[in-house]
């Protein structure tokens, strides 16, 4: 009988790659376990159409670290399979007692990061660093590719209400969990997703779904009565009026308001032409907020709000947790103090540990320098990474949400509109630092020469 797939915290260390486990066992068998390494997590390009990415799932990753664990149920399990029968022991002995005792640096959730630029670096004995990167990129690229939608969803909004329907088509339900927590770091306003909000400490929000209206109308009489009895147990959830004929939906629904019958908070409209059916029922409830839904993305509500559609909230599904994905990549940059770099053609990495120093003019970005780590900032530069987790220790708890959509909110006002703006945005691409520069240079002479 297969056993379920539902993951647990105790189960995070296996949730890797077989090839993590397999190099791991290769590095104790040369001796190489325990040697000091340095690996970053960075995107080499944005996704297509973007012009920056918003950090986030760093709440998540140092969970994991602090969870990073296996017991005797899956050492042997992974002995089962017969992979690993020519490695050392020692290498058992090591799961055996296995826990992430290195440094984290990242930059805080909200900012916002460009391509080459690290959001995260790991600083550990090389087993361990090796282990931790695949469930690291998972976390941190999906959860930042939502964050960014949302960031872009709320700077087209402006000031209308967004709320994250996604749950249904999320990749799986631990990434529903995922993206309602990006999107709300995002900017969105609430999630319909119940457990999440609940773990988050928020109120969860949704309306009715088709099925309600037609179980009702066909077993009590009608599409009002539909309407009537969800009112009378929640007053004040929209009401989904397009299921059959919107406009009368509407109509009915303006003559029970006048008569005093009802008091309607809103109303949903998931389907037809926004535009005009949006025009047509503020006419007809001209106090009634109006919610859209139907696959509705930044562009969609850009091309909304430029028709004329009079629209006061969106629900977000489909295209908000889906889509192509943030590309993030974990890389070696340093190995007992020796830096490292990849040089094969269109993968090119910059080998050390490195900082990301952010200058802004007049309150707006005036570019970024990527540099060393021990290279202090110029003026009006500000360090971007953050040491966040010491020997295993996470440095500080965790930030409220409301504090990471703050952050977002105020980073992506600070971008300049080029890189902001929908259509073909710019992008930044970081200056690299003299002494940068100059590691590279000598790093790929090196490894050229020993070639």
């Amino acid at each position: 009988m297969e056993e379920t797939l539902l993951l647990c915290p105790q189960d995070y260390s296996l949730l890797t790659d077989l090839y993590q486990l397999t190099m791991a066992a290769c590095y104790v068998g040369e001796g190489l376990d325990q040697r000091q390494a340095s690996f970053e997590l960075f995107t080499r390009r944005l996704p297509q159409g973007f012009g920056y990415l918003v950090a986030m799932g760093l709440a998540q990753a140092l969970e994991y670290l602090e969870q990073f664990r296996f017991n005797a149920e899956q050492i042997a399990a992974l002995q089962a399979t017969e992979i690993f029968d020519h490695v050392p022991s020692q290498f058992w002995d090591l799961l055996g007692t296995a826990e992430f005792t290195g440094d984290v640096w990242a930059v805080p959730e909200g900012t916002i990061v460009y391509a080459n630029e690290p959001l995260l670096r790991i600083e550990a004995p090389l087993w361990q660093a090796q282990i931790v990167e695949t469930y690291l990129l998972n976390t941190l690229n999906y959860q930042t590719l939502i964050a960014t939608k949302a960031a872009r969803l709320r700077d087209v909004a402006g000031e209308a209400t967004l709320l994250e329907f996604g749950t249904r088509r999320a990749f799986s339900p631990q990434a529903s969990l995922w993206a309602a927590r990006a999107a709300l770091a995002g900017g969105l306003d609430a999630t319909s997703n119940v457990l999440a909000a609940l773990k988050l400490g928020q109120v969860p929000s949704g309306t009715m779904a088709h099925a309600l209206v037609m179980a009702l109308s066909a077993l009590e009489g009608g599409e009002d009565e539909s309407f009537t009895a969800f009112h009378r147990y929640f007053p004040g959830a929209a009401l989904l009026i397009d299921t059959y004929d919107t406009i009368a939906a509407a109509k009915r629904l303006a003559e029970h308001v006048r008569s005093g019958e009802m008091t309607i908070k809103a109303v949903r409209l998931d389907s037809g032409d926004l535009v005009s059916l949006s025009q047509q029922v503020r006419h007809l409830l001209p106090e009634v907020l109006i919610v859209a839904s139907g696959d509705l993305d930044e562009y969609e509500i850009d091309r909304l709000q430029t028709a004329g559609a009079t629209i006061d909230s969106y629900g977000l599904g489909t295209k908000l947790v889906t889509g192509a994905p943030v590309n993030g990549v974990y890389k070696l940059v340093e190995i007992d103090q020796i830096p490292v770099m990849k040089a094969s053609s269109g993968k090119v990495t910059y080998p050390g540990r490195k900082q990301i120093f952010r200058r802004y003019q007049q309150d707006q970005l005036a570019g970024d320098r990527l540099g060393l780590i021990h290279e202090p900032p110029q003026p009006n530069e500000t360090p971007l990474l953050q040491l966040v987790m010491k020997q295993g220790q996470r440095l500080q708890p965790p930030e409220p949400l409301r504090i990471i959509a703050d952050r977002t909110r105020t980073a992506v006002s600070r971008q300049p509109p080029a890189i902001r703006r929908l259509h073909q945005p710019a992008t930044l691409q970081p200056a690299i630092s003299a002494d940068l520069q100059t590691l590279t240079e000598h790093t790929h002479a090196r490894f050229k020469s020993n070639g």
